[in-house]
């Protein structure tokens, strides 16, 4: 190999080393923007626009918006009615964002969420779950 052509392979790698994490930074804000967008259609008791953010297999489960929407405010009372929601570390690996997020309910106690979002056949990030603990437990 001449120098010129290392020269270029590095450049190549160094190049791709930078766009590998810039591309994770776009997942995570656009996986943000969708739990984001969700939470405030739950402030809105927007059945529609909720269901809207749930992957395929959350459909699956919960066939129709207003049984998604009720499971929602019978199972993850924190996330549907809130004080603060914020974002805390998030992780990319392939087609999958994995978003903590911090949470004090209506009464004031702290929970901690994970979500987990997937990247759908026309390229947009789904909510495909939420795990859902009070602080203090490891989520």
């Amino acid at each position: 190999m001449t120098k010129s052509m290392r020269i270029v392979v590095l450049l190549l790698a160094a190049l791709l080393g930078l766009i590998a994490p810039a591309l994770a930074a776009d997942d995570v804000a656009t996986a943000q923007g969708v739990i984001s967008s969700q939470v405030e259609a739950f402030g809105r008791d927007d059945a529609a626009a909720a269901y809207s953010y749930a992957a395929p297999a959350i459909r699956e489960m919960f066939p129709q918006a207003d049984i998604f929407m009720s499971m929602v405010q019978n199972s993850y009372a924190p996330v549907y009615r809130h004080k603060s929601f914020k974002f805390g570390e998030a992780r990319v690996a392939g087609d999958t964002v994995a978003q903590r997020v911090h949470i004090v309910d209506a009464n004031g106690e702290a929970w901690e969420a994970l979500y987990t979002l997937e990247r759908e056949a026309d390229g947009s990030l789904k909510i495909i779950g939420c795990v859902l603990l009070k602080t203090g437990h490891a989520v």
